[in-house]
């Protein structure tokens, strides 16, 4: 059953807006603000498998949740979607923003390191300008997204890139195609402040520079030589997520790692199809877990084939 807060009587045009998982191929923490806020270097990806967000016009605000996760959602003010309606409305003008009715289906874990969460509010944003026909520019959406966390606005650009300062420092990677992937979670919801608080350094370099060409295997090649540092933390936490990672190399992952500050792990395949096999024989001797095939979006103009 679907969670319901106040019902909305009629419901106008409802339109599907995507909000992608963000996969953390590899995340360097590099520093500490005064502010408390951590500095990052990441180069981060986005699949097609996520949360569905759908908007239409109604007679009065409403928000419902289903899916495999619906009940980890809370409905209150805390949630981000809530956030991003309520903060693009004050940004745009009540007059301008009327009653919509915003449906979410929750298919990917609550709390996980693929920012689902984050993933959610950009794509409210991004259908909210469309629904509410708004004169506003990517940047301005951006500008609202990191008063509502770190990682929307990388969540409302949604292609490869590569993420600095606190994660809104954003340069987009050009000629990245199609990766095949599969993704992990083995049921266990891990605390991003928790991971973070765990850090033994925060003071560690960069990324490398990225391969001249990015395909399967320079790409692989790559992340051979970068880190997540947050990975040694949510594993002394949460020792689930290393039989998430040993999964993934048994069933031929190319590469496997964290992504963010966990659970989820994704491991790297080939093509589509070898990732598809791989999730199947995971599923099988998991089945409780949360496991997902899927591929990443190319960067503008790369090939999207994979």
């Amino acid at each position: 059953m679907p969670h319901t807060s106040d019902a909305a009587d009629t419901v106008i045009g409802a339109r599907t807006w995507p909000a992608h998982a963000k996969i953390n191929l590899a995340l360097h923490v590099t520093g500490r603000r005064p502010d408390g806020y951590h500095l990052i270097e990441s180069l981060a990806v986005f699949t097609r498998f996520g949360d569905r967000v759908e908007i239409a016009l109604a007679d009065s605000d409403d928000f419902t949740v289903s899916g495999r996760y619906a009940p980890a959602v809370p409905l209150d003010a805390s949630n981000l979607v809530l956030k991003a309606r309520d903060a693009l409305r004050r940004a745009a003008g009540a007059e301008r923003t009327p009653p919509v009715a915003i449906r979410l289906e929750k298919n990917l874990p609550v709390a996980s390191g693929v920012g689902g969460g984050s993933s959610d509010a950009a794509a409210v944003l991004r259908g909210l300008a469309s629904t509410w026909a708004l004169d506003i520019d990517g940047a301005e959406l951006a500008r609202i997204g990191v008063s509502l966390g770190a990682d929307v606005p990388m969540c409302l650009a949604a292609k490869p890139l590569v993420a600095r300062g606190i994660g809104d420092e954003l340069s987009m990677v050009p000629d990245f195609s199609t990766l095949g992937l599969v993704l992990v979670n083995p049921g266990t919801p891990v605390s991003t402040a928790e991971i973070f608080n765990a850090l033994s350094r925060r003071d560690n370099e960069g990324l490398p520079p990225l391969p001249r060409s990015i395909d399967f295997h320079s790409l692989r090649n790559w992340l051979e030589v970068t880190r997540n540092d947050l990975e040694p933390a949510a594993l002394a936490i949460q020792p689930a997520i290393g039989r998430a990672l040993s999964w993934l190399n048994k069933a031929g992952s190319g590469f496997s790692r964290m992504s963010g500050s966990g659970a989820t792990c994704f491991g790297l395949f080939e093509t589509g199809n070898v990732a598809k096999r791989a999730a199947a024989e995971i599923r099988t001797r998991q089945p409780d877990w949360f496991v997902a095939a899927t591929r990443s979006i190319a960067s503008e103009g790369a090939d999207g084939q994979n």
